[in-house]
């Protein structure tokens, strides 16, 4: 099975200017999901999908390729990760080039390893896409709602049950996808009907969309790295 690396990094954020070449631990942060996809071996090209010169330039450098540069049109603010990847497979089909599988590796994930990726590859032999997951550290079926200033039970069924009673409920972790080229194009979802979760630990996860975000990924980060120092 053949399979591409689509690493999806626009240019122009506007909440944390230039996030995806900004330097997080020493880097730029697209260098983790670029080197990442390389150590893992799975891939048989890893590739920027990008509109800006100079993300395209520092992921060169990284080893990434950039055959070409995103369109506009998938550039907007209003293009999904579904649009981009049409896209780029699309101009992969034009210079007569397929892939059985791709895995989406978004910029902003430095927790991604090599490791990682190859263990969830592994998964796709049996789906048609592999989505990385991890369980809320709080029992979402314990949630408050706020209605003219009290608070109450969003789901009062649960208010009796203990936590540990209750089913774990998983949510995206927002770092990479693999997916059945085939199934991918015929549904345009990187969530298909027959799915597999790769599980995560939460302390391998952290959304980066503030500064404070930024802040607390770079303190995970850290804290990691010196763990595997110590081993």
């Amino acid at each position: 099975m053949n399979c591409l690396a689509i690493i999806t990094a626009r240019g122009g954020s506007k909440r944390i200017p230039k996030k995806n070449i900004k330097e997080f631990c020493g880097k730029p942060i697209i260098a983790y999901s670029i080197c990442a996809a390389l150590d893992s071996g799975v891939f048989d090209e890893v590739m920027v999908s990008t509109d800006s010169e100079e993300i395209a330039e520092i992921s060169r450098k990284y080893g990434a390729s950039v055959p070409f540069m995103r369109s506009e049109a998938a550039s907007d603010d209003y293009a999904t990760t579904a649009d981009v990847i049409i896209e780029v497979l699309g101009e992969y089909k034009k210079m007569g080039k397929a892939y059985d599988a791709f895995a989406c590796i978004y910029p902003t994930a430095p927790f991604i390893t090599g490791k990682k990726l190859k263990e969830a590859s592994k998964l796709l032999k049996d789906a048609d896409s592999v989505v990385p997951v991890v369980k809320y550290s709080f029992p979402p079926q314990r949630a408050f709602i706020i209605t003219e200033g009290s608070i109450r039970y969003q789901y009062p069924e649960y208010e009796r049950t203990r936590s540990q009673d209750l089913e774990p409920i998983y949510h995206d972790c927002g770092q990479f996808y693999f997916c059945s080229t085939k199934e991918f194009l015929g549904k345009r979802s990187l969530i298909l009907p027959n799915t597999c979760p790769y599980i995560m630990l939460e302390e391998e996860v952290q959304d980066i969309d503030t500064m404070s975000d930024w802040e607390i990924a770079e303190a995970k980060y850290s804290l990691m790295s010196r763990r595997s120092d110590d081993k």
